[in-house]
């Protein structure tokens, strides 16, 4: 339905439109007409008559639904809403609320509130303040102070979201301000883009046109400014090889083309060892640098000039040396690119991977197999820190693949960004790649994934334990307490929510269980049994007998 159909709609029901009526009619304006959420008793007035053209995605636990928000959202390229039940559920999504910031995906966040008439007297679910919980990882917090100011809070947090750097925006809503009068709103329209100032533009090409060897570092604003084809034809233009950033969570850059040059460690000793030679380094859409480690020392290679760009001026606020410059990358990089000469292209051999060994179940072998025998064109969400190794090293992100992991550090937002992306993009067949850690933070979006019926190929890289924590364990010199995971079933798990299962342990009958998976449509999961290198090989072999 039309904004012009709720309004006529709502007048045929007598009484005047009320701030529900002009929220839906917004929210068709806005192209928010599907809505992620898992409601309580503070947020039903806002549903009630939903409208026709509208759905509601139902996630069984708040930060469930965030990370199905956050994955639609960054798929959409559009801000998607958020439907959170009061403070407690807000404090469920606080993990995944905290990702989708460091991810700088737009969102409008909303909350119930209790109502303003007993606000007084601390209810139960009252939220005294409400708006300070999920800052400072929103961009912009409101609870409006009169009902009828509800449809212009959404508006506008719906621009903050959008605007650069993107991000979310929360909004506390009181329970009988749906049901009070309230005019439809006038849409104000801003622009989200910002161009870069041209004398820093020619700074750049200033620096840039003095350097002899060029390395370019590119991050996830690549990514999210729609710069890609941008990056492709500067890289060409200097002769310049591409990083991919550390920790970056978008593929910013075809790691199949022959410019590729590898993944930068989040440390600044081995970024600058792998960065030698170079006599300017130029950081696209990504801090110069993130770091996982303490580091010491300089951030570039000595006598190496440093350039930052992207959208985000808080990462040109914190350039450590250099100069940074502030704008949409899809506009500098060809602005750049046009003051600059272009270079003869230099012979420079593709890396080479030896293949992986066979005679045993490994992750290195399932990226390898994986890579293999995927379909042409591949959106990939990854939540598998101790396989991310392998996945670099095997299973490249090609041109015209999405690539999709967390910016955060922490877990449980793989599985349900999984499904955001695949509603948001139902064309394009998705694999999720999740850890048996990982997957356990949010193993009840499965349920969410087999409602939908969202084509996404699920496959869990069991180890039977915390890998990635044991791998930080054995770099720090400790024996780490608590990780090991056995016996988990992830087919029950599965099967038990609607979702189709297979489980997979002996190498040689590891093609059949990939083909068979891509070949299936809908949601449904293969548990791959790897070997795990922290742990003793008959142990592992335990194991995975019990688990099968």
């Amino acid at each position: 339905m039309t904004a012009a159909g709720l309004r006529v709609a709502a007048l045929a029901r007598g009484g005047g439109p009320t701030v529900r009526d002009a929220v839906m009619a917004l929210l068709v304006e806005l192209g928010m007409t599907r809505i992620f959420g898992n409601p309580g008793s503070t947020e039903l007035p806002m549903f009630r008559d939903l409208p026709a053209g509208f759905s509601y995605e139902l996630g069984l636990q708040e930060s469930i639904v965030l990370g199905m928000a956050d994955g639609y959202a960054q798929a959409s390229g559009r801000a998607a809403l958020v439907n959170l039940h009061s403070s407690a559920g807000l404090g469920h999504a606080m993990g995944n609320l905290f990702t989708a910031y460091r991810n700088q995906t737009p969102l409008v966040v909303t909350a119930g509130q209790q109502a303003r008439s007993i606000l007084p007297h601390e209810p139960f679910l009252y939220a005294e303040r409400a708006t300070e919980l999920p800052r400072p990882f929103v961009k912009w917090a409101c609870e409006p102070a009169r009902a009828e100011d509800v449809p212009a809070a959404i508006l506008r947090a719906w621009n903050v979201a959008m605007q650069a750097p993107r991000g979310p925006a929360f909004v506390s809503i009181p329970i009988d301000d749906w049901e009070r009068p309230c005019a439809p709103i006038a849409i104000a329209r801003s622009s989200h883009r910002v161009a870069p100032d041209p004398a820093a533009i020619a700074e750049a090409a200033a620096m840039l046109g003095r350097a002899t060897r060029i390395a370019i570092i590119a991050g996830a604003g690549v990514a999210h400014d729609g710069a890609r084809a941008a990056l492709l034809d500067l890289a060409a233009r200097i002769d310049a090889g591409v990083w991919i950033a550390p920790m970056a969570a978008r593929n910013p850059f075809p790691e199949d083309h022959a410019r590729f040059r590898g993944f930068l460690p989040a440390s600044r000793e081995a970024i600058v060892a792998a960065l030698d030679g170079h006599d300017a380094v130029l950081v696209l859409g990504a801090p110069a640098f993130t770091q996982h480690v303490e580091g010491h020392g300089p951030f570039v290679p000595p006598d190496s000039v440093l350039i930052q760009m992207g959208s985000d001026p808080a990462q040109a606020a914190r350039l450590p040396e250099g100069l940074g410059i502030v704008g949409d990358l899809a506009l500098a990089l060809p602005a750049l690119a046009e003051q600059l000469t272009a270079r003869p292209p230099s012979a420079t051999p593709p890396p080479r991977r030896e293949p992986p060994a066979a005679d045993r179940l490994t992750d290195a072998l399932l990226m390898a197999r994986l890579a293999a025998l995927r379909p042409d064109r591949l959106t990939v969400v990854e939540e598998a820190p101790s396989t991310r190794g392998p996945l670099h090293d095997h299973f490249p992100i090609r041109a015209g693949d999405e690539f999709h992991t967390c910016a955060s550090g922490g877990l449980g937002h793989g599985l349900p960004a999984a499904i955001g992306v695949a509603l948001a993009r139902p064309e394009v067949p998705v694999l999720c790649l999740l850890g048996d850690g990982s997957a356990m933070y949010a193993i009840q979006g499965l349920w969410s994934a087999a409602q939908s019926g969202a084509d996404i190929a699920f496959v869990i890289v069991n180890n039977g334990a915390y890998a990635a924590l044991d791998q930080f364990g054995a770099l720090f010199g400790i024996e780490v307490v608590g990780s090991k995971l056995p016996a988990i079933d992830f087919v029950a798990l599965a099967t038990g929510q609607g979702v189709s299962a297979t489980r997979v342990a002996d190498p040689a009958a590891l093609d059949a269980a990939i083909a068979a998976l891509f070949a299936a449509r809908g949601p449904r999961l293969l548990e791959v049994i790897v070997s795990n290198p922290n742990d003793a090989v008959e142990e592992r072999r335990a194991i995975t007998e019990r688990s099968l």
